[in-house]
């Protein structure tokens, strides 16, 4: 039984609006995935705050149409494809996406689109090697904490070659004054 018009309609609009969360869409083949296997790759990407989506192209296309951003995702729709809407920790997720690939090695990245940009396997991959969203906080803070710990060792040394000074200069004083 196929699905009715209202039915790709509210698919189109559930497509439309996790489109207009995500900042990177990744586009895989995922031909020969059980739907047990599916269900693990959502799983690992949850954590990341990613969704797969599994819907016909031309219901992608639907979706894309108007989106000046999304647009050129058209390129990469054929076969059997999986959609892998990244919010914004895209180094984890696609990490994720790996890993699971490694293990199954049933799945195929064709490539993604970010910003309006069409992105090839190869330019995913290097996105999913920088740092995560986690990884920049820690040395963001790290930095922060030896910037600071640098200052106070700063202004606490102020008061302390003032006063290094003074009995620099007091023991002059005192010296002196033996000496005549």
């Amino acid at each position: 039984m196929g699905k009715t018009l209202e039915n790709k309609k509210k698919i189109v609009a559930d497509l439309k609006t996790a489109l207009n969360e995500s900042t990177l869409a990744v586009v895989i083949d995922y031909q020969g995935l059980s739907v047990s296997e599916i269900t693990s790759l959502r799983d690992k990407l949850r954590p990341s705050g990613a969704v797969c989506k599994v819907t016909k192209n031309t219901l992608m296309n639907i979706a894309i149409r108007d989106d000046k951003n999304w647009q050129i995702m058209s390129d990469l729709l054929e076969g059997s494809s999986a959609f892998l809407l990244i919010k914004e920790d895209f180094s984890s997720a696609i990490k994720a996406y790996e890993n699971f690939q490694k293990t199954t090695k049933k799945t195929e990245l064709r490539g993604g689109v970010m910003e309006g940009r069409l992105l090839q396997g190869e330019d995913v991959s290097a996105l999913g090697n920088l740092p995560s969203q986690d990884q920049l906080m820690a040395q963001i803070a790290g930095a922060l904490n030896a910037l600071t710990a640098k200052i106070a060792v700063g202004i606490k040394e102020v008061p302390s070659s003032l006063a290094r000074g003074l009995q620099a200069y007091a023991n002059k004083e005192k010296d002196d004054k033996t000496e005549s």
